[in-house]
């Protein structure tokens, strides 16, 4: 199928881009790197008289490293976020998580932001806003606001942004001394959707090694980004010693996640496959490993 007829603009600057999202309202979307926008389009799930192609405003292309957080700007792609050794640096979470977007060429035209605004629960990058600890920066004529992820997501493909709002920034949380981070999901296919996914924050004393605290979040098996907080699992327990915590680690992520059966999964299998996913990652955190991605097929 092809979209429903749109008139197409291409501001060059913010405000003009605010200027012609308060003229528009419901009528009118922003269109990036249009990798989630087009589909949709295309299947006619969504049909706006107005596209506003931001791709030649100004100020929307940075990634800068500002007191340990990654800013990231409207118009980054994944690819760019992904291979940025500063925003690695501090947070490599991020470059985990973006490895496993789709495929290269959509992470090469599709932005982090756009992700964000698209609000999938099968998405990687929703969730690691909310498991860093991040926000995004929303504009409009009206003036300007800062939105958590637990703010700016409301329900599956649905976000609070009003439709004269623009996010033109988005922070994602640095690592704190005594913190790792990783991801991990497994895939019928490169490229495909997780059947499920976990990123996780393992924060420890840098002195002792000590454990004090836990993050967990989830893709495919939640409708919003949700973070389950393991601290009171792993408080108190030596590194060298927290590998018999994974069963138990594992029944949590287990009773806490609500995932959807489909034809590629039962809700029972993503059930469990989250959880041995926590497993997998936690391991990897407590041992120094990297778990890296997934991709073999399920049976």
């Amino acid at each position: 199928m092809k979209p429903s007829p749109f008139t197409i603009h291409r501001p060059t600057s913010v405000e003009q881009t605010l200027e012609l999202l308060s003229e528009f309202g419901a009528h009118g979307k922003i269109i990036a790197g249009g990798q989630s926008l087009v589909p949709v389009l295309n299947m006619r799930l969504a049909a706006p008289e107005h596209l506003i192609d931001i791709t030649a405003v100004s100020g929307l292309s940075d990634i800068v490293v500002h007191d340990g957080d990654v800013e990231v700007g409207a118009l980054v792609s994944h690819a760019r976020l992904e291979h940025d050794e500063r925003a690695h640096a501090a947070q490599p979470v991020l470059r985990a998580a973006l490895k496993c977007v789709a495929h290269p060429a959509i992470r090469n035209r599709g932005t982090t932001v756009g992700s964000l605004a698209h609000a999938d629960p099968n998405g990687e990058m929703p969730m690691i806003l909310a498991l860093t600890g991040g926000h995004v920066d929303v504009v409009s004529s009206r003036g300007t606001r800062s939105l958590e992820a637990a703010e700016l997501n409301v329900g599956p493909l649905e976000t609070c942004l009003e439709s004269d709002e623009l996010i033109v920034k988005a922070v994602f949380g640095g690592l704190a001394p005594g913190q790792s981070a990783d991801f991990a999901e497994l895939t019928r296919r490169t490229g495909d959707y997780a059947l499920a996914g976990v990123g996780m924050v393992l924060s420890a004393d840098p002195d002792t090694g000590e454990l004090t605290g836990l993050r967990a979040g989830f893709v495919s098996v939640t409708d919003l980004p949700d973070i389950l907080d393991l601290g009171g699992v792993v408080a108190g327990t030596q590194r060298a010693e927290a590998a018999a915590l994974v069963p138990t680690i594992a029944q949590a992520v287990e009773e806490f996640v609500d995932p959807v059966g489909d034809i590629h999964a039962t809700a029972d299998y993503r059930r469990h496959l989250a959880g041995v996913m926590a497993g997998r990652v936690f391991t990897g955190l407590i041992s120094g490993a990297v778990p890296g991605r997934e991709t073999e097929e399920a049976a």
